[in-house]
Order: C-alpha cells, then structure tokens, then sequence
C-alpha cells in the first residue's frame, strides 16, 4: 500500500465542550489543520496515489463545514439558545456535528473525505487516516481499519 498526504491549514473555527468541568465548556476558537492521508495499492496513470489537483472539490466542502463558523454537538444543551442567537442576528454561522471534539472532528472529516475521494477515483483511494491539529499544539489522529 503507497499513501501520501494533503494539508488544508489555518482553518479558523470555534467550538465547545459543553461537558467539560474547565474552560472548554467556553466557545473558543482556534486555526485548525487538517492533514488527510490516502492509501492505494496501486497508482494512477501518473505514479499518483491521489492527484491533489482534484480535491479542489474536497477543499469546498471543508470550507463550507468549518470556515469561521460555530461548530456545536447536535446535543449541546444550549444549542437552540446559540441557534436562535447567532442565526437572528446573522454574525455566525452554526455547524453541529455528532462530537466536536477534535477527535469527532477527525472522524467527521475522514468519513466526508474518503466519500469524496473513493468516488472521485472509482474506489481506487481510500483515505487511510486523518490528523486534526488545534493551533499546532493537540492532535487527533482517526485512522480506518
């Protein structure tokens, strides 16, 4: 199996941990990376594992989940309060997922990711892991099996 890795770098979103006993039960933010990593046992055409020339698309979805937007668990306690909020007065947009954590968020985005890319080559790629970075200090890593 070959693999090579793309990163999508200084992503601002916040988030929170609403069950959290310390500060992260705040809405905070940080710049977020994402380093994406593909596996394929064999190349393309062009000795590629993954020709990053076509995740143009992939980027665009990135950007539309997580740039500059709120990103709350679909179970946040508060989260019709930060809804209706943030939504009447249109000064942020609210994203929820399962779990944003950064591990959540590092599932969320290998499952959106590796959607995207066993289409986009017939099955051929599949992402291998992905590695979601909080401002270059803590990382989760989500790998498949």
């Amino acid at each position: 199996m070959l693999t090579c890795t793309k990163r999508y770098e200084n992503i601002p979103f916040a988030h929170r941990a609403p069950n959290h006993d310390g500060h992260c039960r705040l809405i905070h933010g940080h710049n977020w990376t994402f380093d994406i990593t593909f596996a394929a046992a064999e190349r393309d055409a062009n000795g590629f594992v993954m020709d990053f020339g076509k995740l143009k698309e992939l980027r665009a979805e990135l950007n539309k989940f997580f740039d500059h937007k709120l990103v709350l668990n679909v179970g946040d306690p508060l989260l019709q309060d930060f809804l209706t909020f943030c939504m009447k007065r249109d000064i942020m947009n609210v994203v929820t997922l399962d779990d944003c954590s950064c591990e959540g968020i590092a599932l969320f985005v290998h499952q959106l990711a590796n959607s995207h890319v066993e289409e986009q080559t017939d099955g051929r790629v599949r992402v291998y892991c992905v590695t979601v970075w909080e401002d270059g200090k803590n990382k989760a890593t989500y790998a498949s099996e």
